[in-house]
């Protein structure tokens, strides 16, 4: 033997040991490649999305800091907004929430007996996709066996720019997606790490001649029965003459508690927080060692104008779609009062 493993192949020595090499780690789904599959894919009637709009409402929920930093947004928005005949406060949130979430916002036209504007009513965008047909839309319920398409010309679409297509809108937080799975990841093994109870990631080694088989078949019992419900239990054995190395605990791989768990959870965090662009004191983090973040007034007011106010111009383009203005808001006289409406607390 030459005493090399080739990276992929087994190497099996006259002595009977066998020594194994594992290639170079790869992502199953590398991050050059995820963002080449983002095309629209044309079908007989409605072009599909780049992204799953069904996948998106799911990782809406996927870390805490990346819906509430999401629901700050809308409910800013939701309090600048100016109630109208058209669009009702509640109709206007979920349609803010669309747009947020999926980069799409979808409006309705309901018309009267004459066949005018009467209001508007807001078009799920997980279910709604661009049609075919120039300015035909069609909503895909669940759970229906054939589909109708909206009026033409009657829906109103507002979407977040792509640069490799235009028929759908992709939203911002888009590159901090894998941060926040990975985030939901982490927190999902630890609560694996103690449901399992009895964590078993050593080898317990026994050399010592004073045990038995007897004796082994107890300590295998018992360390069996130290897993579920009432773990972390102590263990005692009693080895009469026996020496200090007879028993030894080998961790494989470091796995007693490294898992850098507060690592992960913190970098992920800072990940959403950075592509949301939104101050952590305004999502209720609490900072380390003491230091602080800054006034929240300060930084709501900040927020407000560098973040919201630039969505609210881009919500309000659907005016321009519809001849008529529709969508408002207006300026807060004071932010302390606004954040206070928001957030009641926050101000303090």
């Amino acid at each position: 033997m030459d005493g090399q493993a080739h990276p992929g192949n087994a190497v099996a020595p006259a002595q009977g040991w066998h020594s194994y090499e594992f290639g170079a780690p790869e992502s199953v789904l590398d991050r050059s490649q995820i963002f080449d599959m983002f095309e629209v894919v044309r079908g007989s009637r409605w072009y599909d999305p780049p992204i799953s709009p069904v996948g998106l409402g799911k990782a809406y929920r996927m870390a805490s800091h990346h819906q509430s930093a999401i629901l700050l947004k809308r409910n800013l928005l939701r309090a600048s907004y100016k109630p109208s005949k058209w669009l009702s406060r509640a109709d206007f949130s979920a349609w803010a929430l669309d747009w947020l979430i999926f980069g799409n916002a979808y409006v309705e036209e309901v018309p009267n007996v004459l066949g005018e504007p009467m209001s508007l009513k807001r078009s799920p965008a997980a279910w709604t996709r661009k049609g075919i047909t120039p300015g035909q839309f069609w909503f895909i319920q669940p759970g229906l066996l054939t589909y109708e398409p909206h009026l033409l010309g009657r829906v109103h679409h507002i979407l977040e720019p792509d640069p490799l297509q235009e028929i759908y809108g992709m939203p911002e937080y888009i590159s901090a997606l894998q941060s926040g799975l990975l985030n939901e990841n982490a927190t999902l093994f630890r609560r694996r790490y103690y449901l399992n109870g009895s964590h078993a990631g050593f080898i317990l080694y026994i050399s010592e001649a004073g045990m038995q088989e007897l004796d082994i078949e107890a300590l295998r019992k018992a360390l069996q029965n130290s897993k579920g419900p009432g773990n972390f239990r102590n263990l005692l054995l009693h080895i009469p003459n026996g020496k200090p190395d007879g028993v030894q605990i080998k961790p494989i791989a470091e796995v007693a508690a490294k898992d850098e768990f507060l690592g992960i959870k913190e970098v992920t965090r800072d990940d959403m927080l950075s592509a949301h662009r939104t101050p952590p004191q305004l999502l209720g983090i609490v900072p380390k060692n003491g230091t602080g973040f800054g006034n929240v007034i300060d930084a709501a007011r900040s927020f407000y104008h560098l973040e919201i106010v630039p969505i609210q111009e881009r919500l309000a383009e659907v005016n321009d779609s519809l001849g008529f203005e529709a969508v408002a808001f207006k300026e807060p006289d004071d932010i302390t009062a606004l954040l206070a409406s928001v957030a009641p607390g926050a101000a303090k």
